[in-house]
This record gives C-alpha cells, sequence and structure tokens, in this order.
C-alpha cells in the first residue's frame, strides 16, 4: 500500500493559495449530509459535525461511512482501536511487533526501526478510506494478519468486522490526562487560520463532549461493554495498567491474538527485546520519529511528549479536575468501569 498520512495532519492549499476547507474536499453527497448534520467548534478545524451520536471532522466521516459500506473484515483481522492521545503509537508499535515477530526480528532490520507505526499500520479513516471517494481501494492482496488502527467508535465499525471472529485490541486512558494530551497536541496541528484554542475552551469542550471522536465516555463505553460481552473478541486495555506492567500486558495481548509466546521466546528474550523495541526512549530517539520534520510529517515528533501518568497535575486547576472527575464518574457509574486519579 502506498505510503499515506492522516488528512487531519495536513495543510491542504487552493489553488489560490489558501487554506481549503474541509468542505471543498467532500463529494457532494458528503456536503450534502453534513448540512443536516449538528455542530460545533471543532479543536483543530472551523467544525465538528455530529454524526450517529459522536463528533468528527468532515473528511473523517467521509472516510467512515466509506469504511462502514465497503470494508469486509476476516476472521485473521487485527484492529488496534484508541480514543486518541491514550497510547496509540505505543499499542500500535507493540501489536505490530507481537503478531510480526517471526518476520521480524528487534534486531537492526525491524520496520519499527526506520519506519513510524502509523506508516506500517494503516488506520482505517486516515489511510485507507481516506480521499476515496473515486476509487475504493482493494485490501485482499494485504499479509495477513491485517493490522489495521483506528479511533472508529464501535458501534460505527462495518458489519463486517461486528460478524466475523477478527479481534479488537482496544486502550483508553484517564480523561484527565487524556484531555491534557490531547489539548497540548492539537494545539500543535491547528491550522493557523483558526485562532489559538486555549487550554480552558478545550476543557469545556471536551467536558460536552465535544472532541474528534468523542465524547470520550461513550467511546470508551463502546469498547468496554463490547469487551465484557464478547471477550474472546474485544481486549481492553487501560494505558495506565500498561504502564505498570508492559510484561505482563504484551504476552496478555499474544495470548488474545492466538499467538502466545512460547516458553523458547520468553526464555531467550524475545518479549523484553519486543518493549524494548516500542519502548517511548527508544522510538521517541529514532531519526524517523525525531527529525526536524515539516509539512505532511510535522506531526510525527509530535506524538512522543512525555508518556507519563499523572501529568495533569501541571495543567489543571481543582475545580476542572473536579468537574470532569465528576462527569466521567456519573458517565461511568453503571459499567463497572472507573479510573484513579494518579498524581
Amino acid at each position: 500500500m502506498a505510503e499515506t498520512h492522516p488528512t487531519h495532519f495536513t495543510k491542504n492549499q487552493s489553488k489560490n493559495g489558501q487554506e481549503a476547507s474541509e468542505e471543498d474536499k467532500l463529494s457532494q453527497d458528503y456536503k450534502d449530509l453534513i448540512l443536516s448534520l449538528p455542530r460545533e467548534k471543532g479543536w483543530t478545524s472551523p467544525y465538528l459535525y455530529q454524526f450517529q451520536g459522536f463528533w468528527f471532522r468532515p473528511t473523517q466521516l467521509q472516510a467512515i461511512i466509506t469504511f462502514q459500506e465497503h470494508f469486509q473484515a476476516k476472521d485473521s483481522d487485527v484492529i488496534v482501536a484508541t480514543f486518541p492521545k491514550s497510547g496509540t503509537t505505543w499499542l500500535t508499535a507493540l501489536t505490530f511487533a507481537i503478531v510480526n515477530r517471526r518476520r521480524f526480528s528487534s534486531s537492526e532490520n525491524h520496520p519499527l526501526l526506520t519506519s513510524n507505526p502509523h506508516d506500517i499500520v494503516p488506520s482505517f479513516e486516515f489511510t485507507v478510506y481516506a480521499n476515496t471517494h473515486d476509487k475504493v481501494p482493494h485490501l485482499s492482496n494485504m499479509i495477513e494478519p491485517r493490522v489495521f488502527g483506528t479511533h472508529i467508535p464501535f458501534p460505527l465499525f462495518a458489519e463486517s468486522i461486528k460478524e466475523s471472529n477478527c479481534r479488537i485490541i482496544y486502550i483508553c486512558r484517564n480523561p484527565l490526562d487524556n484531555f491534557v494530551s490531547a489539548w497540548i497536541f492539537f494545539s500543535k496541528m491547528r491550522q493557523e487560520s483558526l485562532p489559538a484554542l486555549t487550554l480552558e475552551e478545550a476543557f469545556e469542550m471536551y467536558c460536552n463532549g465535544i472532541i474528534g471522536f468523542g465524547p470520550s465516555w461513550n467511546q470508551i463505553l463502546s469498547y468496554w461493554n463490547e469487551s465484557i460481552a464478547r471477550p474472546h473478541k474485544v481486549l481492553f486495555l487501560k494505558y495506565e495498567d500498561l504502564k505498570q506492567d508492559v510484561n505482563f500486558h504484551v504476552k496478555r495481548v499474544a495470548e488474545f491474538l492466538g499467538c502466545s509466546f512460547t516458553h523458547e521466546e520468553e526464555n531467550s528474550g524475545v518479549i523484553e527485546n519486543i518493549i524494548k523495541l516500542c519502548s517511548f526512549e527508544n522510538m521517541k530517539d529514532l531519526e524517523v520519529n525525531n527529525s526536524e520534520a515539516t509539512g505532511r510529517n510535522l506531526w510525527k515528533k509530535h506524538l512522543f511528549r512525555k508518556a507519563e501518568v499523572g501529568d495533569w497535575v501541571n495543567y489543571l486547576s481543582p475545580s476542572m479536575v473536579e468537574k470532569l472527575s465528576k462527569i466521567i464518574e456519573e458517565k461511568l457509574s453503571k459499567s463497572g468501569l472507573s479510573f484513579e486519579a494518579y498524581s
């Protein structure tokens, strides 16, 4: 598959040099659709549109609908699903390394040493079905097991995914840290033509559920509930738990995917090599992720900031913490899912 990059990380210019609106890039059918949808001020673009209970940018919405209509899952497929800024890059790298450990060693020839994880594992909405109003891609020739990434909430998945035996690994993060990470990241990705988004403005939007692929709690619950109903299909992880014991969860992911580590692999350090290869420290220092890139690749170097648990204490006031914590507690109270206020 040709290398492409997430459309929401790029700056598109029209013929007269002015920044083109996302609406201009839509086919007429999708332009008509968004006119009928509720909209609110966006984080990185003028507007987000509400579709089937969640908020999306226009180009994301077009890609998601194309994905819903055309994607045909295989039982061997592996899908890494996340809410944005919840450990996406880390889990994507770990999953790719686990699944492909017999194709690639953790030595100098590993793809993760020369490519960003998002260039190796295609995203449904940012890569596979981005800009596909003219031609829908054929994925049947991809090497199996096919590994895909996505931020799409479970209810919006293509029916073939829900009906197949493909496996989904989902990771979420304490919403306090998730908000701070999202605000810092998307502030760097915001269109230059838009005014700066203050922490306070972004916080109110987040508390109202208005963020791409959000509300965060609704997306988290969609995967949590599915993991309870079908634990063989959805593995639910927390970023904080992965940070606390990555060795345990790497083995858990491998077992879930039906490719458990052998005793020989464990004794020879395969697990430790994968963990080191995919570690924040290693990936952040790689040239492919750390270069002073511009234009389409600008987003890569911003994927690696701190990777800390509890960094929210450096940004949120006590009243902010209280407000968001109450919202999350209320939204999750009947689910059995909770988050500790790490600090």
